[in-house]
């Protein structure tokens, strides 16, 4: 594969902490997490630049805890800590791969990763390493989805692509109605208008209001990522 054919030259990549999991009920499966690395470096390999956020459901939600009884602001903090987890685990193992990585995080954590600052992140990016995104956008009340969202912009990524565990965008939901129809391409105000669950409406908004391409893929299959990235029919384009 050539990297003239490839679609785009800087990237977003929004992970859920649940992908992570594999077959496990809470934590990383390590074998899950290789893959995901392989195929980032694939990616990084035909030139694109990549940035990745991730999400922290496989070790604590911040609104799943509110809901539980617990300050939502404490949750959300614990939820942005599991982030930070999940980014160092993902460093590990594209640094395992010979791949260049920084972690950079919206809260500090000096100790173990970098600050996120645009500028800085724009280079690490120039620099043809891998940057991974942690703590969301360091406020509460602010999902990841919203985070990809927003630095995706801040970057400059040409697109946003939203790593999920179904092959798109469906009309209902494929895993409890076999007749489900698959968007091949959509509006964002159809998937605001018809509350279909792909990201949180702040997140669409702001794709939208930023004219920034989103994608949405399924993460499970074997190098949909990279398949993506050349051909414009995997997953749902949302424009």
């Amino acid at each position: 594969m050539e990297k003239s054919q490839t679609l785009y030259k800087r990237i977003l990549v929004k992970l859920s902490g649940e992908a992570l999991m594999g077959n496990l009920e809470y934590g990383i499966e390590p074998s899950v997490i290789k893959r995901i690395a392989d195929e980032l470096i694939q990616v990084k390999n035909l030139g694109i630049e990549v940035a990745v956020v991730i999400g922290g459901g496989n070790i604590f939600r911040g609104a799943g805890l509110a809901g539980a009884g617990m300050d939502r602001v404490t949750g959300d903090y614990m939820g942005m800590l599991a982030t930070v987890m999940n980014a160092l685990a993902i460093q590990d193992a594209l640094e395992s791969m010979n791949a260049e990585a920084r972690v950079m995080s919206a809260i500090k954590i000096h100790e173990v990763c970098e600050d996120y600052i645009r500028r800085r992140a724009v280079r690490h990016l120039e620099k043809g390493r891998i940057i991974i995104l942690a703590a969301g956008t360091g406020n509460p009340f602010f999902t990841t989805d919203s985070a990809a969202s927003l630095r995706a912009i801040e970057i400059g990524a040409e697109v946003l692509l939203k790593a999920t565990m179904v092959d798109g965008i469906y009309d209902s939901d494929p895993k409890s109605n076999n007749e489900a129809n698959l968007f091949k391409e959509i509006s964002f105000d159809r998937v605001l208008t018809d509350k279909l669950k792909v990201m949180d409406a702040t997140a669409i908004v702001m794709c939208r209001d930023n004219n920034l391409p989103l994608r949405v893929f399924n993460l499970l299959k074997s190098n949909t990522l990279v398949n993506a990235m050349t051909d414009k029919s995997v997953g749902t384009s949302v424009k």
